[in-house]
């Protein structure tokens, strides 16, 4: 057996050095950032390497994930090597013991050359509660009223509402049904609604760990912890929620910031911890999330919730007026009054409760009964006109597919028969003037292809449809077969 000796030379550290430069090659740089760079070289001894990291759950996360990848690096370099040891060390090994265990462990003195603040504000820093540092881990502000008791159900919600409800009623070391649960739609659906019941179900008892954030407030947390040098035991912490919660997922932003939110989704996932997401729009248009991310989020449960139906409208008032007589006995609005609210305001829910709000204070106000004619003077700024149809690109590959009788993976294909190229021109040229998505996702979305093919296809389509009076009038018939398809 081979001997080799402990790592005490600068030759053992600069084998360090090229082993962690493959595995940064290995696994990327935000995986090696999250997961590898506070791992230090103990020794090399009796083929075998001791490395040490400074938590029990970065450890168990690498001995779990990574521990062939960190091998194998290793046998790049030394053949011998046949085992990986994986200790956790104390954050000030060469300082006094710090009495307390649960105050992160921050070595001052080598802050000292690093940060330009005083040594006594380091101080208070490094022995700050960890509770302290990451003030995002006592959630976003729950309403009151957002719970299931008040959430009105019609058929654009009823999947959405069946979902949550799962999760809220779930139980610690059951098995995860939906996971992740995303739901998304436009403004004032009940995204955060449904989110926020969820979390109030969950944390009505005390047996499992809801947190609910919203991206902003993950983004905050996670940039707070990095400043305080205590991005481990905010990992750590999140990682140790049962059920997380994450509202206006399309406002997550920073490559750094998006790549915890994977490490974490991930974490949890793999644990069988439950996750909840809500944004405006499906995982497949949240174009400035990564690949993985909207892979990882496509694999659970997408469901979307639609439109609100005037049904449902009518429901959603006759609930806000039986909450607002709850504190406003007096307060009355006929049944005329709420039939032509449900049949004029269809933008939202917000519009809805936006219309009760003011009918409620100029009653109130001026002491007078709600009238049909009170009611239409102090709405009109909210009756909107119809907005159009939200097209999609997937609608307009399967319409054009099947005008042109090929089928949608021809589209996507790399094919460049004549049958195939054109109907894929057409169908790219509807997704740029139908669409808000930019040049690179359409090409994306088309098979993963250039933005500059996309280009080419729509300036040459549009050549077309200016001087070929037939395919000018097939695209006028697609877009109409788009717009009134349900």
């Amino acid at each position: 057996m081979t001997n080799i000796q402990p790592a005490t030379t600068n030759i053992e550290q600069d084998r360090w050095s090229r082993v962690k430069g493959r595995l940064r090659t290995s696994v990327g740089e935000d995986v090696y950032t999250s997961w590898f760079a506070r791992m230090d070289l103990e020794s090399v001894h009796d083929e075998a390497v001791h490395l040490s990291v400074p938590t029990r759950f970065l450890k168990s996360w690498i001995q779990a994930h990574y521990a062939e990848r960190v091998l194998s690096c290793w046998q790049a370099e030394l053949p011998q090597v046949h085992r990986i040891d994986l200790s956790v060390r104390t954050a000030m090994r060469n300082a006094a013991p710090v009495k307390d265990a649960s105050v992160p462990q921050i070595d001052t003195r080598r802050l000292e050359r690093t940060d330009s603040r005083p040594v006594a504000e380091l101080r208070a820093v490094a022995t700050a509660p960890v509770s302290a540092s990451h003030d995002a881990l006592g959630g976003s502000p729950l309403d009151p009223r957002l719970t299931f008791a008040s959430f009105v159900i019609g058929r654009s919600n009823t999947l959405a509402h069946a979902a949550a409800r799962q999760v809220a009623e779930g139980r610690r070391g059951d098995p995860v049904m939906f996971n992740p649960l995303y739901i998304h739609a436009g403004v004032g659906l009940g995204k955060t609604h449904l989110l926020q019941a969820v979390t109030w179900a969950g944390n009505s008892g005390s047996e499992r760990k809801v947190l609910y954030l919203t991206a902003e407030k993950f983004m905050y947390g996670f940039v707070a912890a990095l400043k305080t040098q205590t991005a481990l035991a905010f990992k750590e912490a999140l990682r140790g929620i049962d059920v997380l919660v994450i509202d206006d997922l399309q406002f997550l932003q920073g490559k750094s910031t998006q790549a915890e939110f994977c490490h974490t989704l991930n974490a949890l996932i793999d644990a069988g911890r439950q996750v909840v997401i809500a944004a405006d729009r499906p995982p497949s248009d949240l174009e400035s999330l990564d690949d993985r991310v909207r892979s990882r989020l496509a694999g659970g449960l997408v469901v979307e919730m639609g439109s609100l139906g005037e049904e449902l409208r009518l429901g959603i008032l006759k609930s806000r007026v039986a909450a607002a007589r709850a504190h406003h006995a007096s307060f009355d609005v006929p049944e005329q009054v709420l039939e032509y609210l449900s049949r004029t305001i269809t933008h939202n829910g917000r519009d809805l409760e936006g219309a009760v709000n003011r009918l409620l204070a100029h009653s109130k106000l001026n002491n007078q009964p709600v009238t049909l004619e009170m009611a239409e003077r102090e709405v009109r700024d909210l009756i909107r006109p119809q907005e159009p149809k939200r097209i999609k690109i997937e609608d307009i590959q399967r319409v054009v597919a099947r005008q042109y009788n090929v089928s949608r993976s021809d589209l996507l294909s790399s094919r460049r028969t004549a049958n195939v190229v054109r109907p894929r021109q057409v169908a790219m040229y509807l997704a740029k003037t139908l669409t808000l998505r930019s040049l690179p996702e359409i090409g994306r979305r088309f098979g993963g292809r250039d933005h500059t093919t996309v280009l080419h296809a729509v300036r040459k389509i549009e050549a077309l449809v200016a001087k070929d009076v037939s395919l000018s009038e097939e695209v006028e018939s697609l877009k109409r077969q788009l717009q009134s398809e349900p």
